[in-house]
């Protein structure tokens, strides 16, 4: 594809915000920038704290799709975030531009391409970038890069839509995050995200002291020690599903038997080897209420905020006003000053 005919922001230097020529090698701005074009792909940024997840991305890019599981679980997940309700024949978000940051292999990606008729940027800071582009391959309504959520390649207020589920809690600073994914959205557009929340389980959960463990670990060694714990303890999850909220606070593996028990076997090991490795290698994990989540965004200025525990932990979206509503604002303030 020519990535120079997508319609929706351009790429702009990360580092001052100019625009790139681009081309099939690289991506370069007018001040000598240059960035590398791999595989249809700008790298704007090495994985870094985030090589773990692009490991696993890549040995399990077709794992949580709903078009491999056959199951609507990444579709009602999404949907519920969104505020889109099913609706016979509707595309959401028609013509209209969606930034998805920290893409992974594409579970969410494919479902976006599928019930919205919007222009999908897809970003992951890994490189899960490679899985999703064989998952959800590049065309005119979908592009892809390796980029930092903080710096983005974009010139800011460029999207109507910017989704962020399962990052914001993995990044070094979640405030900072939501605020630069902010930055990103059009007015009258919405920013969508979720993030984890303390509860009885996180708080009495074996599985924080294996982290320690594995921090020491090589990044190559980690999946595949998981890989090993999971082999090992799961019959035991599959025998005791009865009792699987309580065995996941004990057990450093977590199994999806009694969340999701119509998964098939080979599936139910997969998500568990995705899970155990997401929560035991993650270099960062934070953790909000929803009452700090919603001050966030309340200072943020936007409106019709929507702060709800569900999925994950904590899920909110926030439009942010148009231009024509902040003038209203500033005229009702003036009158009433």
């Amino acid at each position: 594809m020519d990535a120079i005919s997508f319609a929706a922001p351009a790429y702009t230097c990360p580092e001052h915000g100019a625009p790139l020529s681009l081309d099939d090698r690289r991506a370069a701005c007018p001040s000598g920038h240059e960035f590398p074009v791999i595989r249809g792909i700008p790298r704007f940024v090495h994985s870094g704290y985030a090589e773990p997840f692009g490991r696993q991305w890549q040995r399990f890019r077709l794992t949580q799709l709903d078009s491999h599981t056959g199951l609507p679980l990444s579709e009602d997940r999404l949907r519920r975030c969104l505020g889109w309700p099913r609706t016979e024949g509707e595309r959401h978000a028609d013509g209209q531009t969606i930034l998805e940051a920290g893409c992974g292999a594409g579970r969410f990606t494919e479902v976006l391409l599928r019930i919205s008729g919007a222009h999908v940027t897809s970003v992951d800071m890994s490189e899960a970038v490679d899985a999703n582009i064989q998952n959800c391959p590049l065309s005119s309504r979908h592009r892809i890069a390796q980029a930092d959520i903080m710096r983005v390649p974009f010139a800011p207020y460029g999207f109507d839509h910017v989704v962020c589920l399962g990052v914001v809690q993995h990044t070094p600073d979640p405030e900072a995050t939501i605020c630069a994914l902010w930055r990103q959205v059009k007015p009258g557009g919405w920013l969508v995200f979720d993030h984890y929340t303390w509860d009885l389980s996180r708080l009495t959960r074996v599985a924080q002291a294996w982290r320690q463990f594995f921090k020491r670990l090589p990044a190559d060694r980690k999946l595949p020690v998981v890989e090993a714990m999971v082999d090992r303890l799961l019959p035991l999850h599959r025998r005791l599903r009865r009792y699987g909220r309580i065995l996941s606070r004990v057990s450093p593996v977590l199994s999806f038997y009694h969340v999701h028990p119509e998964l098939p076997e080979r599936l139910q090991r997969e998500w568990a080897i995705l899970d155990t490795h997401d929560a035991l290698t993650d270099h960062y994990k934070h953790h909000r209420s929803r009452r700090q989540i919603r001050r966030l965004l309340e200072r943020l200025g936007g409106e019709e905020i929507w702060v709800e525990k569900g999925g994950n932990g904590i899920e909110a979206r926030i439009r942010r006003p148009t231009a024509a509503a902040v003038e209203r604002g500033d005229r009702t303030r003036a009158v009433a000053a």
